[in-house]
């Protein structure tokens, strides 16, 4: 059986940051908008923390491209995703998934689940978070997904990350300066103590869109803990502009 391919894609200013401190992720371009949504519809399903849908309140949806919608999966501990939201008002027509532990309140699962989500309970061994590994196990046994798009926030980048179930990350760096000690990075979490003990990543592309001034880079993890990484040859593209796309 083939595995799980798990990509994070994002997009960030130079500095670093997905977000503004007031929570404003509105970066990308039109342009590259079109290409995420282009890899939403060849994804099986899309993946978000519960900090993007409180801050962003996405779709997840297709809208930009041509293919059929991704599954939603949220990774929620408490299930608080809002019955208002965009991804439970339109969970009876697009497979939506919340990922709880068993903190989670009764009467926020039976609200979830009466809008059409599927809840599934993780334990989380005591830690009050959704064990990912167990997961991602779960999900590729049970639901047949082969491609999941990651889309934040930066907490779940780097739990994936930092656990090696990442293979690979396609960032769009835009032109823009946040800056902001309290703005989001691409990357939250504890961090590494030594630069040498930072997670490497192998270049497969590299991609300029001189219209909007965009670089979307393309790289794969190079080790994680399913046995997949990024020893192989990779291709580095030079940047080229728009009309030779």
């Amino acid at each position: 059986m083939p595995m799980m391919k798990v990509t994070i894609s994002a997009a960030m200013t130079v500095d670093g940051k997905i977000s503004t401190a007031a929570s404003d992720s509105a970066l990308s371009s039109r342009q590259d908008l079109r290409r995420v949504h282009a890899l939403r519809a060849a994804s099986d399903a899309v993946m978000v923390g519960i900090s993007t849908v409180l801050a962003d309140d996405p779709r997840l949806t297709v809208r930009l491209a041509k293919g059929r919608n991704p599954a939603r999966i949220i990774v929620d501990s408490t299930c608080r995703t809002p019955p208002q939201s965009r991804i439970l008002r339109t969970a009876r027509k697009i497979r939506t998934i919340i990922a709880v532990t068993e903190k989670a309140p009764a009467a926020n699962i039976v609200a979830a689940e009466r809008a059409g989500a599927q809840v599934v309970t993780i334990n989380s061994g005591g830690k009050g978070q959704v064990d990912l590994n167990a997961l991602f196990a779960r999900l590729e046994k049970e639901t047949g997904f082969r491609k999941i798009l990651v889309e934040g926030g930066g907490e779940l980048n780097w739990s994936l990350l930092r656990l090696g179930l990442a293979d690979e990350l396609v960032v769009t760096v835009a032109p823009r300066i946040a800056g902001g000690r309290l703005a989001t990075t691409l990357v939250e979490g504890d961090g590494f103590d030594a630069m040498s003990e930072g997670i490497k990543l192998k270049l497969i592309e590299a991609d300029c869109l001189e219209e909007t001034g965009e670089v979307v880079l393309h790289y794969r993890v190079a080790r994680n803990r399913r046995g997949r990484g990024g020893d192989g040859g990779g291709l580095f593209n030079a940047c080229r502009g728009t009309e030779s796309r």
